[in-house]
C-alpha cells in the first residue's frame, strides 16, 4: 500500500463497530503481509477499553499475544469489566479469530484528578533537522532520527525517534501512540550486533513479540512533536527486552512503554 493510503488506512481501523454490549470488531490493515501488526491490535485494545469505559482516562494496557493474527479475517475485541468505580476501572479484553485468541490486554482506566506534578527525566534535545526525516514501514507520519536502525553498522542499543501525527482526533492520541511504540524496539536490541540489522528479520533471524505494555501518565496530543527515547538493556536466551518513555517537545513525560520479544538467530 502506498504510504499516503497508510494515514486513512489505520484510522478505519481505529474505527471499532460495536456489535454486543462489551463487544466489538476491527477491520485489519491492508498490508503486504498475512500477520498482523502488534500495533494495530495495541491500538484497537485501546480503543476497545475507551468506548467500553468512557469518561475515563486509558492508565495502562499489558498486552499478550499468544498466536499470530490473520489479516484476512476481522478481529473480535470482547471486554470484561472487572471493576468499575468512581475513579478506577478494571478490564480484559480478548481479541479473538476463527483460530481462536490471538492476544489479550489486561486495562486499567482512570478519571483525571488534581494533585502535586514531579517528574525526573533527561532533558529532550531538539527535534533534528528535517535531513534527518526517515521512512519507517507501518508509521504513516512524520519519523525523525539521527540513527539508522537498517544499518549493519553496530552502535548502543539506544534511540531517539521523534514523531508527528497527522491532525486527528484526541481521543486516538492513546491508540496512536501505543501502535508507535510497538515498532523499533527489537531495532534497538540489535544495534549492538555485527552485519545485522531489522531489515534481516526473516533471514538471519526470527522475531516476535510475545509482551507489550504502555503506560498512560497524562492527557497529550499526538499531533505535536513527540519523542520516543528507547533502550535495550538485554538481549539473551532467544529473547529480547526494551523500554521506553514518550515526552513531548517540551519534556513532559506523557507516556512509558516496555516490550519482550522473541529473537532467534538462524545457524
Amino acid at each position: 500500500m502506498p504510504a499516503t493510503d497508510l494515514w486513512p488506512d489505520l484510522l478505519g481501523c481505529l474505527d471499532l463497530s460495536g456489535t454486543a454490549p462489551g463487544v466489538f470488531t476491527g477491520r485489519n490493515q491492508q498490508l503486504s503481509y498475512h500477520r498482523l501488526f502488534g500495533g494495530q491490535l495495541l491500538a484497537q485494545f485501546a480503543r476497545a477499553a475507551s468506548l467500553a469505559c468512557p469518561g475515563k482516562d486509558l492508565k495502562s494496557l499489558h498486552a499478550l499475544f499468544p498466536r499470530a493474527g490473520q489479516s484476512g479475517e476481522p478481529v473480535r475485541y470482547e471486554v470484561e469489566c472487572h471493576h468499575a468505580g468512581s475513579t478506577f476501572a478494571t478490564l480484559v479484553i480478548v481479541a479473538r479469530q476463527a483460530a481462536g485468541v490471538i492476544a489479550t490486554a489486561a486495562v486499567s482506566m482512570h478519571a483525571a484528578e488534581d494533585g502535586p506534578v514531579h517528574q525526573d527525566v533527561l532533558p529532550v534535545t531538539s527535534v533534528p533537522e528535517e535531513k534527518y526525516r526517515v521512512g519507517l514501514d507501518l508509521i504513516p507520519w512524520e519519523t525523525r532520527c539521527t540513527a539508522d536502525l537498517d544499518a549493519p553498522g553496530t552502535g548502543p542499543p539506544e534511540l531517539e525517534l521523534w514523531m508527528r501525527v497527522p491532525p486527528a482526533d484526541p481521543e486516538l492520541a492513546p491508540a496512536l501512540t501505543a501502535y508507535a511504540t510497538d515498532l523499533t524496539l527489537i531495532g534497538t536490541a540489535l544495534r549492538p550486533l555485527e552485519k545485522v540489522s531489522q531489515r534481516d528479520s526473516g533471514t538471519a533471524f526470527t522475531s516476535a513479540v510475545t509482551s507489550h505494555t504502555v503506560w498512560f501518565h497524562r492527557p497529550f496530543a499526538a499531533d505535536g512533536w513527540l519523542l520516543l527515547r528507547q533502550h535495550s538493556p538485554l538481549l539473551a536466551h532467544g529473547r529480547c527486552f526494551g523500554r521506553g518513555d514518550v515526552l513531548t517537545e517540551d519534556g513532559s513525560l506523557v507516556a512509558s512503554y516496555a516490550q519482550e520479544a522473541l529473537l532467534r538467530f538462524r545457524p
